[in-house]
């Protein structure tokens, strides 16, 4: 497969609008599919029911991008793919974070890979200050995570098959209130709707690329700042369970469908070990290698 030079992007205009990104600059997908000689494709999910004639598709758009159909490049960037059909988290997926939350032994055959779901119309939002701190929290915790896009149904795949189900990737990050994570009275110890279910809090984007722009996801470099203060600093080699191999543990419990996202689990550096939490007006900043920074600012709660 040839490797794109493209991503994919979400801008406000008028509603939400969908956008090819070449060099840097925007231009309005439709018209851009269209002078390429396909039409139909008025926004990103629509895009992933049939991804390898989307690629293709958009590989040739790519190469002809008009200056009259260019969005201007302050526009405001929402979530790339409104909205997905399952938003799938893994927990506890990097040595490194396992060893910094006390995990004591720490080897893989001793890990049980796990997942949870986030509220995709809720939770998913885009860049800028649009990340709600959760009602009552005091422990809002931050998590940058590499998202894979899903390309084509799958279901009971193996995982030497499992990459060619990946259409793209993006950034996510996964916010927390972990003081609502825990329920220490209860048999069940974890309350993971009330600790990861909050609205707002998942950020994804500002771009989804393609994979083949990223031909080793597990090998990339991954860093999320607060405040501009470093605090998480890895790399997907460090995962306990590769992409690969979360896509055939999930597909064996689910049918994953195309524009399903999975995040793949998140690097040492959250804010629990050290109880550091976010307040309102902080600023985070989560960078991927090869897709680029994504940048949300804390705000108030969301009461009404």
């Amino acid at each position: 497969m040839t490797v794109a030079n493209w991503a994919l992007a979400t801008v406000k205009l008028d509603g939400p609008t969908a956008c090819l990104e070449v060099d840097g600059n925007l231009y309005r997908l439709e018209p851009t599919l269209a002078r390429a000689g396909w039409s139909g494709a008025s926004d990103v999910a629509s895009l992933f029911s049939d991804w390898d004639r989307s690629y293709a598709a958009l590989n040739k758009a790519a190469a002809t991008v008009s200056a009259e159909d260019k969005v201007p490049a302050a526009s405001e960037r929402l979530a790339p793919l409104l909205y997905p059909g399952k938003v799938l988290c893994a927990g506890a997926n990097y040595y490194d974070h396992l060893k910094e939350m006390g995990v004591p032994d720490t080897r893989k055959e001793a890990q049980r890979l796990f997942f949870f779901f986030k509220p995709a119309h809720n939770a998913v939002v885009g860049e800028g200050p649009t990340v709600h701190m959760p009602i009552d929290t005091k422990a809002f915790d931050w998590e940058i995570e590499l998202a894979a896009v899903i390309g084509k149904r799958a279901r009971a795949v193996k995982a030497q098959d499992a990459l060619s189900y990946v259409a793209a990737y993006t950034i996510g990050i996964d916010f927390s209130a972990r003081d609502h994570n825990r329920a220490p009275d209860t048999f069940y110890k974890l309350d993971w709707v009330a600790g990861k279910a909050h609205d707002t809090c998942c950020p994804l984007g500002p771009r989804i690329v393609p994979a083949s722009a990223i031909p080793d996801p597990q090998n990339i470099a991954l860093k999320l700042s607060v405040n501009g203060e470093v605090k998480q600093d890895g790399r997907t080699t460090d995962m306990i369970f590769s992409i690969a191999e979360q896509i055939e543990i999930l597909s064996r419990i689910m049918t994953l469908d195309p524009g399903d996202v999975v995040l793949t689990g998140t690097p040492a550096g959250v804010g629990a070990p050290k109880q550091t939490f976010l307040s309102v007006g902080d600023h985070v900043d989560a960078t991927i290698e090869g897709i680029g920074t994504l940048s949300v600012t804390i705000r108030e709660p969301l009461t009404g």
